[in-house]
């Protein structure tokens, strides 16, 4: 065993030269085919190794025999370049209005005053939750702009060249339910906005064997190719319809406010709604209320690389995902207030935005209904969802799988959950599905933080990210690293008992799994960072306590 610790490193580091201007890949130097160096040495053709830390330092800077291996690398997976850097601090809270604005998100703070809370801690439960993921956003997109990598090349960092299929795999999973769901919601706004005799058509009656109507389903496809209109236009066109949508959502979203304070003759209805709980009774309601609202972004906070590695710079990165607490707070507050005057307006609770634009009628009402809700959707949608499966594919095959066509599969996939059978399934689906599925993002997120910040020290080998060479830095044991998949279950494990009960399983397990479950991810992103740490060293100091053979050294 204590074998496996030691590495060889026989060759000297390489001598540095300039990076040709030339060159389509900047960050790489390659060489034609018949040019390329090879290794003859008889110990690097035989030798296997499994390195479960670090064997040395990495070092940020590529050596100029350097050439990238295709199975690991196509245009897509390359690092960005300095002209592909275009996000500014505004694009970048473009991004985030774009994500914010949308019909989720409308219900956060209202589902929990339904639950008990006044109106004041919906608001500041939901501000909290992301004050506190702010810190993994901008700590997590700080290698995508220093290195210009995407989230599935900076796992292989921590997880290894082939382990970090395993992190990147699992959360274009749940961007793929993310995307069926949220392709629902905007086929369902164009089935509510349609003129009423066309609802009450043959059409709209449910066929069983389908799960809904072949309206509603008709919609829904509607919806599912004009976003995919967007998609096949890549990143470009993505930072181009969340910038010039970010002023439009802004205005519907503060038209319907102002609309909600006029018809109910101001908000006293909303500030009249006390909390309903004891103070054991909120405690009880708010921590697994805020792990629900961390879960809402907790995705995003993995694969913001993907987004941050075309900014312009640090600085624009961290200003323009520092307004996402704000931006939650008030549109939850918007959702809020709407929703509580609508008893005022209509003498009942209307908590679903579109059946509200449906309920206020008007044909110009129902059109910028329909921009407002497509819109929202659509910007969320496509950043958060399918972006992340999207590269997981490209990097899971470079040579099958490019940006465009990881993108039509994930929407396929999303077709595939059949959402509207999820979305009919439980009430609770939503809670029971973010912070279900927190206890998955949390430990991935805590083992990429541990392994850039307290092992690394900020500095990735860029080379060895994209080599298969047994010695590269990120190979560990045949490209799998065991610390981290051990530290993920470690995460993992405490968390199912609690979610077997949850979605009735099971009919009781103890308390300390229920606690466990309630803040899964918290519990998960520190204890499996944690570990990892603490192997990583222990491990480190195993290699280098070994004797070394003089001949070798």
């Amino acid at each position: 065993m204590l074998s496996k610790c030691f590495t060889l490193n026989l060759h000297p580091s390489s001598h540095h030269s300039p990076i040709p201007k030339n060159s389509k890949f900047p960050l790489f130097h390659t060489y034609p085919p018949s040019k390329t160096p090879k290794f003859t040495h008889p110990i690097h053709q035989n030798h296997k190794r499994c390195n479960l830390s670090p064997p040395r330092m990495a070092n940020p800077t590529k050596p100029p025999n350097f050439e990238p291996d295709p199975t690991l690398t196509n245009e897509d997976l390359k690092p960005t370049t300095p002209n592909q850097r275009t996000f500014s601090g505004w694009e970048m809270a473009s991004l985030w209005i774009g994500l914010v604005v949308g019909v989720p998100t409308y219900y956060l703070a209202g589902s929990l005053v339904d639950l008990g809370m006044a109106w004041w801690q919906g608001i500041a439960t939901v501000v909290a939750a992301n004050f506190i993921l702010l810190g993994p956003l901008i700590l997590t997109g700080d290698p995508g702009t220093r290195y210009g990598i995407s989230f599935p090349v900076l796992a292989r960092s921590s997880f290894g060249i082939f382990g970090a299929h395993i992190p990147t795999l699992l959360r274009a999973l749940i961007g793929c339910g993310w995307y069926g769901i949220e392709t629902w919601i905007g086929g369902e706004a164009i089935f509510i906005l349609l003129p009423k005799f066309i609802k009450q058509s043959s059409y709209s009656k449910p066929l069983s064997w389908l799960g809904t109507s072949p309206l509603e389903f008709s919609c829904f496809i509607v919806f599912w190719v004009t976003q995919l209109a967007i998609i096949w236009r890549g990143i470009e066109g993505i930072r181009k319809l969340e910038k010039y949508s970010a002023p439009i959502l802004i205005i519907l979203t503060s038209c319907l406010l102002i609309w909600a304070y006029v018809k109910a003759n101001g908000f006293t209805h909303m500030l009249s709604l006390s909390s309903r709980l004891s103070n054991a009774q909120f405690w009880g309601l708010f921590f697994p209320s805020l792990t629900a609202n961390i879960s809402f972004w907790a995705t995003l906070a993995l694969n913001i690389p993907d987004f941050t590695r075309y900014a312009k710079s640090q600085k624009d990165q961290i200003f323009g995902q520092s307004g996402l607490p704000i931006f939650m707070g008030l549109f939850t507050f918007v959702g809020l207030a709407v929703t509580s005057s609508t008893k005022v307006i209509f003498g009942e609770v209307i908590s679903n935005p579109i059946q509200l634009l449906d309920k206020i009628g008007g044909l110009s009402t129902t059109i910028l209904a329909i921009i407002g809700i497509s819109l929202a959707t659509l910007t969320t949608n496509i950043a958060a969802n399918v972006v992340a499966p999207a590269n997981a594919l490209v990097n899971l095959s470079p040579s099958n799988f490019t940006f465009r066509k990881g993108a039509l599969l994930t929407a396929l996939l999303g077709v595939a959950f059949q959402p509207w059978r999820l979305l009919k399934s439980s009430e609770s689906f939503v809670y029971t599905w973010l912070i279900g599925y927190s206890a998955l993002m949390g430990p991935i997120g805590g083992i990429l933080l541990a392994d850039y910040y307290l092992i690394r020290g900020r500095k990735l080998s860029v080379e060895d990210l994209y080599s298969l060479s047994p010695n590269g830095v990120y190979f560990y044991c045949g490209g799998f690293n065991l610390v981290a998949i051990f530290a993920l279950l470690f995460g993992v494990f405490p968390v199912i008992p609690g979610f077997l009960e949850n979605v009735g399983i099971v009919s009781k397990v103890p308390g300390v799994f229920v606690g466990i479950y309630n803040n899964a991810w918290f519990f998960s992103f520190f204890s499996s960072g944690f570990v990892y740490w603490i192997l990583s060293i222990f491990t480190r100091k195993c290699k280098k306590s070994l004797p070394v053979d003089p001949l070798l050294s």
